[in-house]
């Protein structure tokens, strides 16, 4: 399994009124793939070892009809064995095409350089893709040892490879007058 495990969960406090804490006891990994990538290149054979463990996952994550949202390498746990789990679900949603996830899902909650471009521009409604474009972008990271689109702002990093095509232009005019409240 590609999901990190929850070993115990202890609350401090004898009812809900007094409790203050709640620790989750998960297993322990030795390390993420963020700290890795920094530490060292990764060989191919890693590459592929990795990438096949996180599309597991998300297909097991999938399959619950649940989206992660929040991909990226520092959610991606990795021991000696170079056995990977995926963690973090604070983000994590029901797919539900029936409900609206804008406001659920602010732009400033994490890392922006994994997110897919329906979620930066405030789509009603996106699907599983998000978190396909995710393992993208980490996918291309795994083999440049940085990320493929770094930037402080959305437009900033979805407009160079956009600038490439052409397409630039139109976005940033749509984005704009979609969202006049918002800096292009």
């Amino acid at each position: 399994m590609q999901i990190i495990d929850i070993r115990d969960v202890i609350l401090v406090g004898n009812t809900l009124e007094t409790m203050k804490d709640v620790y989750i006891v998960q297993t322990l990994m030795d390390t993420d793939l963020c700290k890795l990538l920094k530490a060292q290149r990764l060989a191919n054979d890693h590459i592929c070892y990795f990438l096949y463990q996180i599309l597991r996952g998300l297909k097991y994550i999938h399959s619950a009809n649940v989206l992660h949202r929040d991909l990226k390498p520092s959610n991606l746990l990795i021991n000696a064995n170079c056995d990977l789990k995926i963690c973090d679900f604070g983000l994590a949603r029901m797919n539900d095409p029936e409900h609206d996830h804008n406001g659920i899902l602010t732009e400033y909650v994490a890392t922006r350089w994994y997110r897919a471009p329906e979620i930066m521009l405030n789509s009603k409604g996106y699907t599983r893709s998000i978190d396909v474009w995710s393992v993208g972008c980490i996918f291309a990271e795994m083999f440049d040892s940085r990320p493929l689109f770094p930037g402080k702002h959305c437009i900033l990093f979805i407009s160079p490879p956009l600038f490439k095509t052409g397409l630039f232009c139109p976005l940033v005019c749509f984005y704009s007058v979609q969202y006049p409240h918002r800096k292009a």
